[in-house]
């Protein structure tokens, strides 16, 4: 299946890394100044895939591209219109959740289907690490600041996750994550390995956001 891709089972590591880590930095911003235009590149994004997945030699990076349309749309329509709540992040996050699972099991190498299902677990171990360290009342006050007023509640998140309880919820999340990361890349399958690199690439992310936090 390698020769088949064009780029192999590293450059599909590395492009599900680039397409969970850097991307988010550049949707940030934009769903926040104007959500309607992050939703509707979504669009761009499927024409993007389709064009991509037609062609032998591109077909995996098109079924890599669907999945992070996916992973896109989920993100316009919370950080857009319902960041405010937390509760409702993962269930929006997980919009594409039963094409990705029907999609595991009717297609012989579902690449896209794979990232998504990688980026989705990736999140929802984030998550659960605010639920567990208390930092959801952190996150609703962040969500109706202004930029300026942001540092003392990243302070205050700080000192939380600097407890006993924090680190150690913190070193099960980030050992859940590597150990799910990196086991797949014994496999030989490029969906292993397209499942590994947004897994793994969630630990990066979630690493520099920890030290943008602190610098603030």
């Amino acid at each position: 299946m390698g020769s088949l891709s064009g780029i192999g089972k590293w450059g599909v590591l590395g492009v599900a890394v680039f397409l969970v880590s850097v991307p988010v930095f550049f949707q940030a911003p934009l769903v926040r100044l104007v959500p309607l235009l992050s939703l509707l590149l979504t669009g761009v994004l499927v024409i993007m895939a389709r064009s991509l997945a037609r062609q032998p030699d591109t077909w995996v990076l098109g079924d890599l591209t669907y999945g992070f349309a996916w992973t896109w749309l989920a993100g316009s329509i919370y950080w857009g219109w319902f960041r405010w709540e937390p509760l409702l992040h993962l269930p929006i996050e997980a919009i594409a959740l039963p094409f990705a699972l029907i999609g595991m099991r009717r297609i012989q190498t579902p690449v896209g289907h794979w990232f998504y299902l990688g980026s989705l677990l990736g999140t929802a171990l984030t998550d659960l690490y605010f639920y567990l360290v208390n930092l959801i009342p952190y996150w609703r006050q962040l969500m109706q600041v202004t930029p300026d007023q942001a540092p003392p509640i990243f302070q205050a998140a700080l000192a939380q996750m600097q407890t006993p309880w924090g680190v150690g919820s913190a070193v099960l999340i980030v050992s859940l994550l590597l150990v799910v990361g990196l086991l797949p890349l014994r496999s030989q399958q490029l969906h292993h390995w397209a499942f590994s690199g947004a897994i793994l690439s969630t630990v990066m992310v979630d690493g520099l956001f920890l030290l943008l936090a602190m610098a603030a």
